[in-house]
């Protein structure tokens, strides 16, 4: 069944690919901002006709990924734990989330550890009483998981991410729904998939051009599957596991290295 939820995005108002920090990024692709703006507003009026709430974080010039606002933090139970980046070029989104978190009521923490939000956290509150995924390998370190479990009070659970191309959790395991998730396999190191098969052994298993199609970048409310248009496969596969797949086009994000999933932060 489908479940209300409340997100927040940030529109591309200054969104470009002047640098590149993950392997879909190419400097020499040009980006056209107006497009990307109408494919974000596309999947912003998606989310709310689907009888969600979205806030919206103003966007800031000089930091062209502020769109992607999942990686500025990740929420459990009003408790937000922000993000550290790893790299330079985003350092200055992590205090505009925590400002923007703070100011509405919620208990912000700042980490100690590198850490990029709900990029590498994927939280499923029905499985095994309330449990968080937690990726690494390129972005965040893993001393993060343990300082989110200690911020949090929820058991996390880490996960190798092995392949440079899905350097954040969300490019490769996605929730379902609150105790169910979709994930490539190949994007994890042979042991991170033996626990995945054990934690999820009925799993929505992508494949290659699923992945890199970025169809695990999605959002789903527990029966609306939000996804890129052009994962197609995958739309396939969650409507077969019993679940509704809306598509949205966003390829202008994804010269950026990002999909549905980095454009949404849930706010829980």
């Amino acid at each position: 069944m489908p479940q209300k939820r409340t997100y927040l995005m940030c529109p591309p108002e200054f969104y470009a690919v002047d640098y590149a920090i993950n392997p879909w990024m190419d400097t020499s692709t040009p980006v056209d901002t107006e497009l990307a703006l109408k494919q974000w507003e596309r999947l912003r009026e998606t989310l709310t006709g689907l009888g969600h709430t979205v806030h919206v974080l103003p966007a800031e010039p000089g930091l062209p990924d502020m769109v992607y606002a999942a990686n500025g933090a990740f929420t459990v139970d009003g408790v937000a734990y922000g993000a550290r980046f790893k790299y330079a070029q985003r350092t200055a989104e992590a205090a505009s989330h925590r400002a923007y978190l703070a100011a509405r009521g919620w208990t912000c923490v700042q980490p100690v550890e590198t850490n990029e939000g709900e990029g590498d956290f994927a939280y499923l509150p029905d499985a095994y009483g309330g449990l968080i995924l937690a990726g690494y390998g390129f972005r965040t370190e893993p001393a993060a998981h343990v300082e989110a479990q200690d911020v949090l009070g929820r058991p996390v659970v880490s996960l190798h991410l092995v392949d440079p191309r899905f350097y954040h959790l969300d490019t490769a395991l996605a929730a379902l729904d609150d105790r169910t998730v979709a994930y490539y396999p190949h994007a994890f190191s042979a042991a991170s998939q033996r626990v995945l098969r054990q934690l999820f052994p009925d799993a929505v298993r992508a494949d290659d051009a699923d992945a890199y199609a970025f169809g695990l970048n999605l959002v789903s409310d527990g029966r609306h599957v939000v996804l890129n248009s052009e994962a197609t496969g995958m739309a396939y596969k969650v409507e077969a596991a019993g679940y509704t797949p809306v598509l949205v086009e966003l390829s202008e994000l994804k010269k950026g290295g990002g999909s549905v999933k980095c454009c949404v932060a849930e706010l829980r």
